[in-house]
């Protein structure tokens, strides 16, 4: 669908990812300005709908772009080999921090999709963020070394406990973020309460 866009020479490409990235963050879905995209990428408003169509396009091209780059950057970095379930956990709290500093443009981009309230998008974003969750867990609990989880609890409800703790520590904040003034969240804050957490599950379903 967006062959020509992916054509075009890099340096093309990145003004036009850069300056969408930067107005869809600033001002979310309904307020961003197609104007103000062309009038920063320095291309014209004909050549931006040549390339993505609409305006929502062009945001689900952003979304797939950003996450997909993020997801990529992510599990090149990540030791699947390592077995037990929390030393992974943690892994993956250290390169999400290594990757917001590497990447500060395209997480705060990310936020905003996961604040969103455009009635236009909002529904098939949940869909879409809520199939892609599914997906990472089910990547993160590859080879797992169950034998270290409490035998007189099912192992499946052990996971979907842990699972939902996350999923509900991730709601609250980003619920914090939609009631702050520039949409922030403290993910320095939230690595210390992360592990807070990890340290009462490991007691709490470990042997």
């Amino acid at each position: 669908m967006f062959t020509k866009f992916l054509n075009l020479d890099q340096e093309k490409q990145d003004r036009i990812i850069n300056a969408a990235i930067k107005e869809f963050a600033q001002k979310g879905y309904d307020n961003a300005s197609t104007n103000e995209i062309v009038k920063e990428a320095e291309i014209s408003k004909g050549l931006l709908f040549h390339y993505f169509g609409n305006k929502k396009q062009l945001y689900l091209f952003l979304f797939d772009y950003c996450y997909d780059l993020i997801a990529d950057e992510f599990f090149k970095k990540i030791d699947l080999s390592e077995a037990d379930f929390f030393s992974r956990m943690r892994q993956a709290v250290i390169i999400k921090m290594e990757l917001l500093a590497n990447y500060p443009e395209l997480f705060n981009f990310l936020q905003a999709v996961y604040l969103e309230e455009s009635k236009e998008i909002k529904q098939e974003f949940e869909n879409k963020l809520k199939q892609l969750l599914e997906i990472n867990f089910a990547k993160m609990y590859e080879n797992i070394d169950t034998s270290k989880f409490r035998d007189d609890i099912e192992q499946e409800k052990i996971l979907k406990i842990i699972t939902w703790t996350f999923e509900k520590l991730s709601d609250e904040e980003l619920n914090k973020a939609k009631l702050s003034p520039n949409h922030e969240i403290d993910y320095q804050k939230v690595r210390i309460e992360v592990e807070q957490y990890f340290d009462v599950l490991i007691k709490a379903f470990y042997k």
